[in-house]
């Protein structure tokens, strides 16, 4: 058994908190509002309007706190909302300057306990930009905005005495203590290392004391094209309890084709915190999108699960009505959109990497 991460000082999961599944109630969603134009080439306007039509799915049922570099800034961004048609009564803007708005990575991440005690906190996971660029240290400061705006508990992960570096893109949970992630992103030697010298025995135990991840399974790879260097939000999410979406490339010849097929090896092997197997639901895989001769991660994985609807990136492909319609069948509950993300995608990252839930208490 690997040795506590952090004794002798309370973890988050010695003190009965967890993180739950993205599906289960909210109180709010976060968002970054978009300004870095070197993500967007050429599209950041567009991209704003994105964001319209995401607030806009997303409002109805839960509060959208949005992060914002300036008072200035807010009036701008409600505009677009505005006339995107987004209910402003669920709106909230929150001054805090950004690097970038990849809120999934540098947001709050959330635990919660239930009993007598109800109460949620925060995780600082003390992002890095993925270990691969310089500019990271306003977003690093969100999780304590975030805490200091709510008035939350915020934890500060170590291993060690050292800071732990985690990003939510790189975790998926059920909310019952399994936790899927990648060796691709976490456990790689040499690229875009965020923990020197941890390996997989001391982020299990991280895993454990701050977010009550009990069990804790590896898949390999990401996709190609994905500059996190494997985040699994691009290739496997729970929809449920017991139930995966695992991407699947059909294509021999594609770059991505091996690397998937690995994983659908290796989830033969998953096993819940019960022990039993859960049931594994394929998803399609668009066809490859390019950008200035680079490879785009495009993905049906990066869903996100709002209160009120199941936000779907789509690609201008034949594949985006199959894929809504799995989804369809497995969130039966509420309604599944999609949201146009050929745009989106230029930046490495869509609607998952762009959201962060706060649950609900």
């Amino acid at each position: 058994m690997a040795k506590s991460s952090t004794a002798p000082v309370e973890t988050p999961a010695a003190l009965g908190f967890s993180m739950p599944a993205e599906w289960e109630p909210h109180e709010a969603t976060w968002l970054g509002w978009p300004h870095k134009s070197s993500d967007w080439p050429y599209k950041l306007d567009t991209i704003r309007w994105v964001y319209g039509e995401i607030v806009r799915k997303i409002a109805p049922g839960e509060i959208v706190r949005i992060l914002v570099n300036s008072r200035a800034e807010a009036k701008t961004a409600a505009k677009y909302l505005e006339r995107a048609g987004a209910c402003m009564a669920r709106v909230e803007f929150i001054v805090h300057p950004t690097n970038r708005g990849w809120t999934r990575d540098s947001g709050p991440i959330f635990v919660r306990r239930s009993g007598k005690k109800r109460e949620t906190a925060i995780v600082h996971f003390h992002f890095n930009a993925w270990a691969k660029y310089s500019d990271w240290r306003k977003d690093r400061r969100v999780p304590e905005t975030a805490a200091r705006k709510l008035g939350k508990r915020l934890f500060e992960a170590r291993y060690g005495g050292r800071k732990f570096v985690l990003e939510g893109g790189g975790i998926d949970v059920n909310g019952r203590g399994t936790l899927i992630t990648t060796e691709e992103c976490y456990l790689d030697p040499k690229t875009q290392v965020r923990n020197p010298g941890l390996g997989r025995r001391e982020y299990e135990s991280v895993l454990r004391d701050y977010l009550g991840a009990t069990n804790v399974f590896w898949l390999g790879a990401g996709l190609v094209g994905d500059d996190t260097h494997g985040h699994v939000d691009d290739i496997c999410r729970f929809v449920d309890p017991k139930t995966v979406v695992l991407v699947r490339e059909d294509n021999p010849k594609d770059v991505n084709y091996r690397p998937l097929a690995e994983n659908w090896e290796r989830i033969a092997g998953l096993r819940l915190e019960d022990g039993s197997k859960p049931e594994v639901v394929a998803l399609p895989m668009p066809e490859p999108l390019f950008f200035d001769g680079y490879r785009l991660p495009a993905s049906y994985a990066n869903f996100y699960i709002s209160n009120a609807a199941v936000l779907v990136p789509t690609f201008n492909d034949p594949k985006d009505r199959i894929a809504l319609g799995i989804l369809s069948e497995l969130f039966k509950d509420r309604t599944v959109v999609g949201i146009h993300a050929v745009d989106l995608v230029l930046g490495f990252g869509t609607l998952h990497c762009l959201t962060q839930q706060q649950p609900a208490v």
